[in-house]
């Protein structure tokens, strides 16, 4: 085996380089939002053994819907990602492109084995630029095959070097050998394969043994005429020790995935459920399609399940003739390869065995996987497939006659295979263009209509996004989730009756319930969340929150660890009025998953309902260790610590404030309430900072400028709240409490009785039978020296209020004017002391509105293939109600309000009697 050198090395690098680098500029598609944006074992947060004991898109390999696929290793390359540069695409498909490249670095050295320098050479570049390898590559996903392919070759490299002088066995080689198996297999099943290429090489390449010899050997020593040779001996014990170690992999692969085989539907590989001989005769016809890929892969297709390569029912069909040819021409060279001696056998046997031992585990015939075709897994055989191409060149290229015209050949293929990856990586950019570039391939296939219409609903294009689902119904008229996304979208488009004939209709297409029948066996997980849409549909009416319940009921029924079901069904027995109900629910969800950060927050929500705070508060730092930048959870428990009153939890509700903000930077509730925080510890100018903020973000912020223009008004600062009160009024008119707080100021400081008349006649037009706006009226009319309207307007006020003694108070006061004969020379009150009898004062003067309690809402996105569940919403919006606890500092500075009100008191009623 000759050595690489850095001239070849550079060569390929180089060329890997110019085909993929528009790959950096694509983002997360298909599978990679499943595998990397949706799963929590990409986070640093998710602990580290998690990976371990969850399967390759984050599900716990103990449930029935997870798809068995065990690959850790390269999990935990995704983790490293998010490490460097979290969610940013770019770093994931760097990486993607650097071990396309050592993989084939290390192909170009396991090609030497076989080939000569230009041969191997030749090899290497037309695995390098090959289309095929767009969507292991390309695809973040892919990495899979990338990462398993390293250990594969390497595994396969340390191997063939476990043969020492005079046929002897180095052992060193042989576990280096088990250990990379199982690092391969680690990052994909598929890696095990290569013990089988090894079992080959040893026989066959390292012994030179053909088929003839092992069975004349073998013959002999049956009828006991010879005994073994030595050397077969030791390449027995080699195969058994090779054998053995592999065998307590498969036993422990085998313990993972807790002997239970991944659950797919019809949907998702229609041949795998089909009788025979369908089932037999399309599955076969699948590798020649596989090997045309390989050939020719001009048309490539990202998703090739349902209907996109119809079943073949007869062995009539004209397909059938394709899978005989293709096992005619496998069987030739595997009859060359194992019967005839010399360098070319050799080259054309591990050739076929690189293409055909990886398939295997992909191929279906020995088990159904979830899918017909799926490109990235040809990458490994692709490797047989270009040696098969290299050696053919070199028996051409060295006919002098074929020479100039075999050099034409290969330039032309590898220049065509370049541009064709080059142009097939910005089909990957966005998931839009994936899916429209694979139905320019496959329009029968109903998951890529349903994909499209994903895509531009992403893009909140829903009216587009219609088009592409329905069409999904028609060209698959028992998809069960295209019917859910069309019901999905009309219901985005405030269509409800529509949405809920859609979802009828996927209801419809669930199978019944077979007595004795394993339910989770016969649909996919995902088809069960129509019955959680449904509900979620018709609970909006407040006279069919029964019928939700019971299509929870029914969906938990079906899949008793459905745990979206509990989620949803909790959150409506809290809008019944049901907490206990809820509580119950909530719990049972979380003997499920006791992990799961939103169920904990749930819980804390009911507890709020139950009004058990400090329960609720228990939840939600549970939720927060589980996840510690779990959003909602820091804002609720924030807010939940600032009511409470309690002043030494609120250094942590701030701290658990600013790491919200930190998460939600354009969530203008966070700094409000950080506003409120440094209100009640009387830090006036951080208060004002936050407000602002909070008003930045949300102009109209209701509760904000209110509070903003309360602090100027306690810091003396009463012109600079006044514009604050105009905004306000502006966006909410309807403001009482800013209408008396505008009123005051203006009475006060800015000596304008009229505005302040206007602003309390305002109140009263709007609500007659507030007390505070016609009480501080009838002090307008005083003012203006109108004292018998004045006696009228508090006559009437009493009436409102008889219990205020201020009232009577103040209406004695008028009267005893009116009958003064002096009430002309002096002022009855104060100038501009709207408020200066207690009573008068404006109440929510040393009062903040805050939000409102909780109310959990849970939303639920579902698509054809996949449920998102996400979190609660936030602990009210911007209401206006008061705050319901006031800390012993508030009261006592209330209290001194009071006695400073009867003190001026006292001074109006010896102005009034002449002292």
């Amino acid at each position: 085996m000759a050595d690489i050198n850095l001239k070849e090395v550079t060569l390929i690098i180089g060329v890997v380089a110019a085909c993929y680098w528009n790959s950096l500029f694509c983002g997360f598609v298909f599978d990679d939002v499943s595998a990397i944006l949706d799963n929590k074992d990409v986070h640093p947060s998710t602990p580290l053994k998690t990976l371990f004991q969850n399967d390759f898109w984050g599900t716990p390999m103990s449930e029935e819907r997870s798809h068995k696929s065990y690959r850790p290793l390269t999990v935990l390359t995704f983790r490293l990602n998010y490490w460097f540069s979290e969610l940013k695409p770019m770093s994931y498909h760097l990486l993607n492109m650097i071990f396309h490249a050592v993989v084939s670095v290390i192909f170009l050295k396991v090609c030497k084995l076989f080939l000569d320098n230009r041969s191997s050479v030749i090899a290497s570049l037309l695995f390098a630029v090959h289309p095929i390898h767009t969507e292991a590559v390309t695809g973040v996903v892919g990495r899979a095959e990338l990462l398993s392919s390293i250990f594969f070759l390497a595994a396969f490299l340390s191997f063939t070097k476990s043969k020492g002088p005079d046929n002897s066995i180095v052992w060193t080689p042989i576990a280096l050998t088990v250990f990379l198996v199982a690092v391969a297999t680690l990052c994909k099943e598929q890696g095990i394969t290569v013990v089988g290429i090894c079992c080959v090489y040893e026989v066959f390449i390292a012994q030179g043994y053909t088929l003839p010899l092992l069975c004349t050997t073998a013959g002999q020593f049956l009828r006991g005429k010879g005994s073994i040779p030595f050397s077969m001996l030791q390449t027995l014990i080699k195969l058994i020790a090779l054998m053995f170690s592999t065998l307590l992999l498969v036993v422990i692969r085998v313990q993972v995935i807790q002997s239970q085989l991944p659950v797919f539907t019809r949907f998702d590989n229609p041949a795998a459920v089909s009788p025979t001989p369908t089932r037999q005769l399309t599955f076969n016809y699948l590798l020649p399609v596989n090997a045309w890929l390989l050939l020719n892969p001009s048309e490539l297709c990202c998703d090739w399940t349902m209907g996109t390569i119809p079943l073949i029912e007869s062995f009539l069909d004209i397909r059938n003739l394709a899978t005989f040819i293709f096992f005619c021409f496998l069987g030739a060279l595997g009859v060359f390869g194992v019967r005839y001696p010399g360098n070319s056998s050799k080259t054309v046997l591990m050739a076929l065995c690189l293409m055909a031992l990886p398939f295997i585990p992909a191929s279906n015939l020995f088990f159904p996987v979830g899918f017909v075709v799926a490109e990235r897994v040809l990458y490994v055989p692709s490797m047989g497939f270009c040696i098969l191409v290299a050696h053919g060149w070199q028996k051409i290229s060295n006919k002098s006659v074929l020479k100039k015209l075999s050099w034409v050949c290969l330039s032309m293929v590898i220049l065509t295979h370049a541009l064709k990856t080059l142009h097939r990586n910005w089909d990957w950019e966005s998931e839009y263009t994936l899916f429209m570039s694979a139905l320019k391939v496959n329009k029968n296939n109903a998951k890529l209509w349903n994909n499209v219409g994903h895509a531009l609903e992403n893009e909140k294009n829903f009216e587009r996004a219609l088009k592409y689902f329905l069409q999904a119904t028609h060209v698959q008229p028992d998809d069960i989730g295209a019917h859910m996304n069309v019901g999905r979208t009309y219901k985005n488009l405030n269509r409800t009756k529509a949405a809920e004939e859609s979802y009828m209709t996927a209801k419809s297409l669930m199978p019944q319930i077979i007595p004795g029948k394993k339910y989770a066996a016969r649909i996919a997980p995902n088809h069960l969340n129509v019955y959680i849409n449904l509900a979620n549909l018709i609970r909006a009416n407040e006279s069919r929150l029964e019928e939700a319940d019971q299509l929870y009921r029914q969906a938990i029924s079906m899949r008793p660890d459905f745990k979206q079901a509990y989620i949803s069904r909790g959150e409506l027995l809290l809008k019944m009025n049901k907490p206990v109900k809820a509580k119950e629910t909530y719990l049972k969800a979380l003997e499920l998953d006791k992990n799961n950060a939103d169920l904990w927050y749930n819980l804390a929500i009911v507890h709020i309902e139950l009004k058990e705070p400090n329960e609720a508060l228990k939840n939600f730092n549970h939720a927060l260790e589980l996840n510690p930048k779990h959003k909602l959870a820091l804002f609720n428990s924030a807010i939940l610590m600032q009511e409470s009153g309690e002043v030494k939890l609120r250094p942590e509700a701030r701290k658990r404030l600013l790491s919200y903000v930190n998460e939600e930077p354009l969530d203008a509730n966070g700094y409000f309430n950080l506003g409120m925080l440094a209100m009640d510890d009387k830090k006036d100018t951080e208060a004002e900072m936050w407000m602002k903020k909070a008003i930045k973000l949300q102009a109209d912020f209701r509760s904000a400028l209110f509070n903003l223009a309360l602090l100027y008004s306690q810091t003396a600062k009463e012109l600079m709240a006044l514009p604050i009160l105009e905004e306000l009024l502006r966006y909410h008119p309807d403001h009482i409490k800013g209408l008396i707080l505008k009123g005051d100021i203006l009475m006060n400081q800015k000596k304008d009785i009229l505005g302040a008349k206007k602003c309390f006649e305002k109140i009263l037009e709007m609500d007659p039978s507030n007390v505070q706006g016609k009480h501080n009226l009838c002090v307008v009319y005083f003012e203006e020296k109108d004292l018998l309207k004045a006696e009228r307007c508090l006559v009437e006020t009493l009436a409102l209020a008889p219990h205020e003694e201020y009232i009577q108070r103040h209406l004695s006061i008028v009267r005893d004017k009116i009958s003064s004969s002096s009430f002309v020379e002096q002022p009855v009150f104060p100038a501009g002391k709207t408020s200066g009898i207690e009573g008068d004062k404006i109440p929510t003067e040393n009062e903040k509105e805050i939000k409102s309690k909780p109310r959990p809402t849970q939303i639920i996105k579902t698509s054809d293939n996949k449920s998102q569940l996400k979190s609660n919403k936030q602990l009210g919006k911007n209401t206006d109600k008061e705050t319901p606890h006031k800390t012993t500092k508030e009261i006592k500075e209330i209290e001194k309000k009071r006695v400073a009100a009867l003190k001026r008191l006292e001074e109006i009623e010896r102005i009034l009697n002449g002292e």
